[in-house]
């Protein structure tokens, strides 16, 4: 299940509107035969990437993957449906999947005599779900806003990999892709972040399909989205500096301090929501 979780990420910042999910095939004998990540809306989800990878070897094998399968067909076929016919004995999932039609994937392939374990790892599993189930459950997406603790003009903002992100917003407004052009046609961004109450800004970069915003932005920009509860995590970015030194503020209220990382010239400070409005579980 880890294997499947690490290969899960590798879908970040491009899967959505639909979730990042791995999975990992092995064979009768307990083997790895084949792995798959979902890269993009339209394409062969998780598991139909690991099933092709593990060929004739997936027979009477375990199929383990991050979220339920899914159990309807849209442009991708329905995951339950390929394992089924791929004669997969056995099915490890981690996170039960909120959107499930009918009865669901876990379900129908219960049904059809295989033998299904729920819950493994799901907790791990969430660190790479996490922003999509958010999203999923406030129909917002899950907003991460990283800014510089010592910019005078709050102006100054870190240098941040976005390819993780749906979305990037930059101090001037601009909105892009973390990826250009990494979603395809799945959705088309407007070239500014849209003006606005914040919730109605990003309930439309939702229905845009945006999961998951990275606001590299001043305070001025991102404060009203923060004091509406609308931010997840900060990422703040403290320069270094002299041993002794005056000090200053690091983060809004109403967020805890999760990790902290020495790098090469600065310190990295993770905070998130001390009392989020959705859990994803």
């Amino acid at each position: 299940m880890r294997r499947a979780i690490a290969v899960s990420a590798l879908g970040l910042g491009t899967t959505s509107p639909n979730p990042p999910v791995g999975c990992v095939v092995l064979d009768a004998g307990g083997r790895v035969v084949g792995e798959g990540f979902h890269r993009r809306k339209g394409e062969a989800h998780a598991e139909g990437n690991a099933l092709a990878a593990a060929g004739a070897a997936a027979r009477g094998g375990t199929a383990v993957v991050t979220l339920e399968p899914c159990n309807h067909v849209g442009r991708a076929p329905a995951c339950r449906a390929l394992l089924i016919e791929a004669g997969i004995a056995r099915v490890v999932v981690a996170v039960v999947d909120p959107t499930s039609r009918g009865e669901g994937g876990v379900a129908e392939l219960r049904r059809a005599g295989v033998d299904v374990e729920v819950g493994v790892l799901a907790d791990e599993a969430e660190l790479v779900l996490r922003p999509w189930l958010t999203a999923l459950g406030r129909g917002t997406p899950f907003v991460t806003w990283a800014y510089s603790a010592d910019a005078e003009d709050h102006r100054q903002v870190p240098a941040l990999d976005m390819h993780g992100y749906d979305a990037v917003v930059g101090p001037d407004g601009q909105l892009r892709e973390g990826t250009p052009g990494g979603h395809g046609d799945t959705f088309v961004l407007p070239d500014e972040l849209p003006q606005g109450n914040p919730e109605k800004v990003l309930q439309a970069l939702y229905a845009a399909g945006v999961r998951s915003l990275l606001m590299l932005s001043a305070r001025g920009l991102a404060e009203p989205y923060a004091d509406a509860g609308l931010v997840d995590e900060i990422l703040v970015h403290l320069p270094s500096r002299a041993a002794s030194s005056p000090g200053g503020e690091l983060s809004p209220a109403g967020f805890r301090v999760s990790a902290v990382r020495r790098l090469e010239d600065h310190v990295l400070v993770r905070a998130q929501r001390e009392d989020p409005p959705f859990r994803a579980r």
